[in-house]
């Protein structure tokens, strides 16, 4: 059956679309993704599920996300961030996010 809701949304129907960012550390490597379902995803990254930048790089730390409507609305907030130079970046997370908490800490206690 096809209700029109797409993959992501009939296996998670809470799944937030976002683009966010991972970081090693404060003032770290900085990692700019995308996701259907940011839940999954941090907790793919936590695991080191994903080999690669954000694995060879330790980026762990949810430092920053903003929801979405779509996924297309999605890639391209990532794609403007990642054009965007680093302390542009920085200055993104440190207004959200100013002690540069990982915002998902408790998400998975």
């Amino acid at each position: 059956m096809n209700d029109g809701l797409g993959e992501a949304r009939l296996r998670n129907p809470d799944a937030i679309i976002a683009a966010y960012i991972m970081a090693s550390r404060r003032n770290g490597t900085l990692y700019t993704g995308v996701t259907s379902d940011l839940h999954a995803r941090i907790w793919q990254h936590k695991l080191g599920t994903f080999q690669g930048f954000t694995d060879v790089y330790a980026c762990k730390g949810l430092v920053w996300f903003e929801p979405q409507a779509g996924m297309v609305e999605a890639i391209r907030r990532e794609k403007q961030i990642k054009k965007w130079p680093r302390q542009w970046k920085l200055n993104l997370i440190e207004a959200g996010n100013p002690q540069w908490e990982d915002l998902a800490a408790s998400w998975f206690a």
